[in-house]
C-alpha cells in the first residue's frame, strides 16, 4: 500500500482528515487552525466516579449539541412505542439518552435519521444485554441466553423462507421486543448502509454474542480469570458500535483497510478501552446483581486478592494503555493516502471521548462511582 503521497488534488492524507463530511463552521474551524498550530493533543486526562480514582486518559469531546440530542431521543421514543414498550420503559429510554450518545459519538454527521441508527443499534444492543443477558431482574435467565442470541442473529441477517418452519420464527419475533428492535433496527440500518456495511455491523453483533454465551456460562460454573475474561471482551466491545461511524458519516471505509490488521487492531484497543471504560462506571451494579456478572474490576480483585479500589487501579492503567495504543495506531496511520480512513479513526477518536462524556453524565451510572476498600472481591 502506498504510504505519505499526496492525492490528485495535491492534499495529504493528514488535510484530507480535517476535510471530513459533517459539521463545519467556527467551531470545526477553531479546532483545524488549533491542530494546524500545533497544538497539544487532543487527549486529556479526566476525573470520573466520585473523583478519587486516578483518571481516565480519553480524546475531548468534539461535539456537544442538545438540542440534536434531543431531536434524535425524541425519534428514539417515537420508534420504541411503535416497537410495543410500555410507559415504564419508554421513561427508561429516555432516562438513557441513547440519541445523546449518537450525538456525542459521532460528530461527523448533522443528520437526525442517520443519527437515530446508531441510537436505535445501541438501544437493541443494551436492550440483548439487559433484558437476556445480564439483569436478572429483566428476566435475564443465563440458561436461555444462547437460544435467544440464535434467534437474534436470525433476525438481523435473516434466512430464506423455510416453508412451514418460517411462521413459527416470525411468531417469536412478533412476541419479543428485543427481537422486534434488533430487526427494525438493521432495516433502517440498511437505508443508510452498503450491503458490506450492514454485514460488518451484523457480523461483529454475532462475533459479540459468542462471548455472552460465555459469561452465561461462567455464571454458572464460576467466574474466569481475569485474563480469559479480557480475552473474550475484546471481541464483545464497543467495536460493536464503533462500525456505525462511517455509516453515520454518510461515506464508506473500503473493505481493504477495514480489515487490514493495523487498523483492526487500533480498532480493538479503541473499543475494548471503551468497554473498560464501561466496567468502571458499572462496578457497583454489576457486583449488586444476585448473579454477579463478569467485570474486569471485580475479577482482577478476585484474581489478585486485593481491594476493589486497587483492582479499580489496575483496571483505569489497563485502559489508557489501551487509549495509547489507539493513539500512537492512529498516528503511524496518518501516512495512509486514504481520506475515507482518515475520517473513519477520527471518527474512532470521537466515539471514545463521546462515549466517556456519555457514561460520565448518565443517570444509569450515576450511583456508580469508585467502590470502598474491602479486604477483597
Amino acid at each position: 500500500m502506498l504510504v505519505g503521497r499526496k492525492g490528485a488534488d495535491g492534499h495529504s492524507a493528514e488535510d484530507a482528515a480535517w476535510r471530513m463530511p459533517g459539521p463545519t463552521g467556527l467551531g470545526t474551524a477553531a479546532t483545524l487552525l488549533s491542530r494546524a498550530a500545533g497544538t497539544p493533543s487532543v487527549y486529556t486526562h479526566r476525573e470520573w466516579g466520585d473523583g478519587k480514582a486516578p483518571p481516565l486518559y480519553v480524546p475531548a469531546v468534539e461535539r456537544a449539541d442538545d438540542a440534536l440530542a434531543a431531536e434524535v431521543n425524541a425519534r428514539l421514543g417515537r420508534w420504541a412505542a411503535e416497537q410495543g414498550f410500555q410507559e415504564h420503559e419508554l421513561d427508561a429510554l429516555e432516562s438513557a439518552g441513547f440519541g445523546r450518545l449518537a450525538v456525542l459519538t459521532h460528530p461527523d454527521s448533522d443528520d437526525p435519521d442517520a443519527l437515530l441508527v446508531a441510537a436505535q443499534l445501541n438501544a437493541s444492543w443494551w436492550a440483548a444485554d439487559d433484558y437476556y443477558a445480564d439483569d436478572t431482574s429483566l428476566g435475564a435467565v443465563p440458561e436461555l441466553l444462547p437460544p435467544r442470541l440464535a434467534l437474534v442473529m436470525a433476525v438481523m441477517d435473516p434466512p430464506p423462507a423455510a416453508g412451514a418452519f418460517t411462521p413459527p420464527l416470525e411468531q417469536a419475533v412478533e412476541d419479543d421486543l428485543v427481537l422486534r428492535m434488533l430487526g427494525s433496527a438493521t432495516r433502517h440500518l440498511g437505508r443508510h448502509a452498503t450491503p458490506t456495511q450492514v454485514q460488518r455491523v451484523c457480523y461483529s453483533t454475532f462475533a459479540m454474542f459468542v462471548s455472552w454465551t460465555a459469561y452465561a456460562a461462567w455464571r454458572e460454573t464460576g467466574h474466569p480469570p481475569a485474563w480469559e475474561y479480557l480475552a473474550a471482551r475484546q471481541h464483545d466491545s464497543f467495536y460493536t458500535s464503533m462500525t456505525l461511524i462511517d455509516v453515520v458519516g454518510g461515506y464508506e471505509l473500503p473493505s481493504e483497510l477495514f480489515y487490514d490488521q493495523r487498523v483492526r487492531d487500533a480498532l480493538f484497543q479503541a473499543g475494548t478501552a471503551s468497554v473498560l471504560l464501561n466496567d468502571l462506571f458499572s462496578v457497583e451494579k454489576d457486583a449488586a446483581d444476585e448473579k454477579p456478572v463478569c467485570n474486569m474490576v471485580l475479577l482482577t480483585a478476585a484474581d489478585r486478592g486485593c481491594t476493589t479500589e486497587e483492582a479499580v487501579e489496575l483496571t483505569v492503567d489497563l485502559h489508557n494503555d489501551f487509549v495509547r495504543g489507539f493513539e500512537a495506531a492512529h498516528g503511524e496511520l496518518a501516512s495512509v493516502p486514504s481520506p475515507q480512513l482518515q475520517w473513519f479513526l477520527r471518527g474512532v477518536r470521537a466515539w471514545m471521548g463521546g462515549g466517556f462524556e456519555w457514561h460520565a453524565t448518565n443517570t444509569r451510572y450515576a450511583q456508580s462511582s469508585t467502590p470502598s476498600p474491602t479486604s477483597s472481591e
